[in-house]
């Protein structure tokens, strides 16, 4: 069975671009370490919920998007080899500092499928 990390971030709108810049060449480097699939997707319907909603989870303001991201990996084992890889590749250099959102409300964690169809 997969394993599966997740992500959800708000991004500026006027930083998307260099979102998806970043995230272009991030899945390729994730890719090359041995990730099965890299998506990134840009909310279109995520309403801010009363209680709970993506929006509301990173605390996105009216001029940040949602970004759903996921990468799929063979196992946990492939997947914490992968990792390990990507984090000692010298083109992964993105820091909280430079990052084109707010990495510090970043929603990120591992899963272990129950249904893959």
């Amino acid at each position: 069975m997969s394993y599966i990390d997740g992500f959800v971030l708000a991004v500026p709108k006027a930083h998307l671009e260099a979102y998806r810049t970043l995230a272009q060449a991030a899945a390729e480097v994730w890719r090359e370490h041995g990730a099965l699939a890299v998506v990134e997707a840009v909310g279109d319907d995520v309403p801010y919920g009363e209680l709970t909603s993506f929006p509301r989870a990173v605390q996105a303001t009216d001029d940040e998007v949602v970004v759903l991201s996921w990468i799929i990996h063979a196992s946990r084992e492939a997947r914490d080899a992968t990792n390990a890889r990507v984090m000692a590749d010298p083109r992964i250099t993105c820091t909280l500092e430079t990052m084109p959102f707010d990495g510090r409300r970043m929603i990120f964690g591992g899963f272990t499928p129950i249904v893959e169809r």
